[in-house]
């Protein structure tokens, strides 16, 4: 059954890749589409289609990822099932920093600079007041993100209530997770790639943690070193995603809980599969939103969760 259903994830890497290059508001035919999949045919498909739809496409892919394997750590290192991203407050600290740039006016590096800085600072912030004794205290982890998310969200609103009328809808589109400028994505994916490998090569020792503090120790297993480690990787994912994309939610959530609920437990499976399946659905929800309602384009992080919420109650109502 699962060896079926990994195929099945596996495969939609390329499909949903194929899919995002071939859709668009541009109807450019299997003729040309082909020709300029392989460098040839005219500029302009060419252009559109590895120049626009190509960098696009594999900075969703990213996004979901890096979400989705920050979502699986932080579940286990929280041995909590509504772990998520957003829980740590980086994606609130980012919005803050993000938003604020925009109101001043700067520009996309600008943007970037403050979504970072915003990103980085939250997390700071979360390992300081959770750190006690050498060790991550999970309880003050939780509390720590949900005070910081509270605050931050705070702030956005008050900056959303004085923006001018003609940047609020950039503001709206950077919080509900916007594909449209991401940039490359080439530091996303080299995050995405050493995030992987360290989690895939901690995948016994996760395994041992989500047994319990006291149980893993008794297995060998350095706890604070496993919780700084998998916390660490959790908030280089989220700010890499979010420096990508926006505030986009659901995926840390949804995607670990549906591999779960699908039989994979062990993290050497898991985590793979989860860049996998995460990547493949945000980049399902990009075309859709690129697509649906042409020449518009919906946010992303909305397609998500009107497509990911079914999901998951369709998930949990058939679970033994």
């Amino acid at each position: 059954m699962r060896r079926p259903a990994a195929l099945a994830v596996l495969l939609a890497v390329p499909l949903s890749l194929a899919a995002a290059l071939a859709l668009g508001s541009v109807e450019l035919g299997a003729t040309r589409l082909s020709a300029a999949l392989f460098g040839g045919g005219d500029e302009v498909a060419r252009e559109i289609v590895w120049g626009l739809r190509a960098p696009r496409a594999f900075a969703a892919f990213a996004c979901g990822g890096l979400l989705a394997v920050a979502g699986a750590l932080l579940q286990i290192l929280l041995r909590n099932p509504l772990a998520d991203p957003g829980i740590l407050g980086i994606s609130g600290g980012a919005a803050v920093g993000a938003l604020a740039a925009i109101l001043a006016g700067a520009g996309g590096a600008g943007e970037h600079a403050a979504a970072f800085a915003g990103a980085m600072g939250a997390a700071g912030l979360v390992m300081l007041v959770a750190a006690r004794l050498g060790t991550l205290d999970v309880t003050r982890v939780l509390l720590a993100g949900v005070a910081l998310a509270a605050i931050f969200g705070a702030v956005v609103s008050v900056m959303l209530a004085l923006a001018p009328a003609m940047q609020l809808r950039g503001m709206l589109f950077w919080l509900l997770g916007d594909l449209s400028a991401a940039g490359s994505p080439a530091a996303a994916w080299l995050v995405l790639a050493a995030v992987v490998i360290a989690a895939t090569a901690l995948g016994s020792r996760l395994d041992a943690l989500a047994l319990g503090r006291d149980k893993a120790q008794s297995l060998g297993v350095h706890v604070a070193a496993v919780q700084a480690t998998a916390f660490v990787a959790a908030a280089g994912a989220t700010v890499a995603a979010v420096m990508l994309a926006g505030a986009i939610g659901f995926v840390g959530l949804v995607v670990p809980h549906a591999l779960r609920l699908a039989g994979w437990h062990a993290h050497t499976a898991l985590v793979p599969l989860a860049a996998a399946a995460g990547g493949s659905l945000v980049v399902v929800a990009d075309t859709i939103g690129r697509t649906a309602v042409p020449p518009l384009e919906l946010p992303v992080g909305a397609i998500l969760a009107l497509v990911g919420a079914p999901v998951l109650l369709v998930l949990l109502a058939r679970m033994r």
